[in-house]
């Protein structure tokens, strides 16, 4: 009985094998490389809000203290967005008649929040407390990167969980003293303690169960 496929058959199965093997792990990598992109963290995306907010002036040109506006993020696990009555304490005597803060005024006068688009947004299956890191010296920096240069809020990091499991299993890295936890830029200087010396002076443990995050 003659062959039914030639002997070159044999090589092309080979090659064929070969670059669906090759594909199938370019494939993985591909796909490894999108999940971690900034297409898919949302690093660095601006949204549109209902006013331009600016930390750039806010936090750097006028030095207003992080907790002015976020008065809960020591105390709860949610850092607050300031109320409408919050803007107006300044914004009914400066810049009180600017056509780009008319959403603020109304907000004011009707009792209607603002919808803000939140910036660092966590699924739903994932438990973050703001309270207990501040606490543990993490500083805001460390997470939202330096937000007094930012003219219009956004994500510094990836937030995936690699990344939160970097700062849980080598905490001394990113650890401060209390005391700078809301300084920008904050550099850690010859007398001030290391990292080391922070984590066991703060109760650190290097929490990485899934229970932590996951609950």
């Amino acid at each position: 009985m003659p062959q039914l496929f030639p002997p070159s058959a044999n090589n092309t199965a080979r090659g064929s094998l070969a670059v669906l093997v090759v594909l199938l792990i370019g494939g993985g990598l591909a796909l490894d490389r999108l999940q971690r992109s900034p297409f898919v963290t949302r690093e660095g995306t601006v949204y549109k809000q209902p006013v331009p907010f600016s930390h750039d002036h806010h936090v750097a040109a006028l030095g207003i203290h992080c907790k002015y506006c976020h008065t809960t993020v020591e105390t709860s696990s949610f850092a607050g967005i300031p109320p409408t009555a919050t803007c107006m304490n300044c914004h009914k005597l400066i810049w009180n008649d600017s056509p780009m803060l008319e959403p603020v005024r109304a907000s004011f006068r009707t009792g209607e929040p603002l919808q803000w688009t939140r910036i660092h947004d966590l699924p739903d299956f994932v438990y973050f407390n703001h309270s207990i890191h501040v606490a543990k010296g993490i500083g805001c920096e460390t997470c939202h990167g330096r937000v007094d240069k930012m003219p219009l809020m956004f994500q510094r990091n990836s937030l995936q969980m690699e990344w939160c499991l970097d700062c849980h299993r080598n905490p001394a890295k990113y650890v401060r003293p209390r005391e700078q936890v809301y300084t920008m830029g904050w550099e850690r200087s010859p007398g001030d303690p290391s990292g080391e010396e922070l984590v066991k002076a703060y109760d650190i443990h290097s929490l990485d169960s899934c229970s932590v995050c996951h609950r």
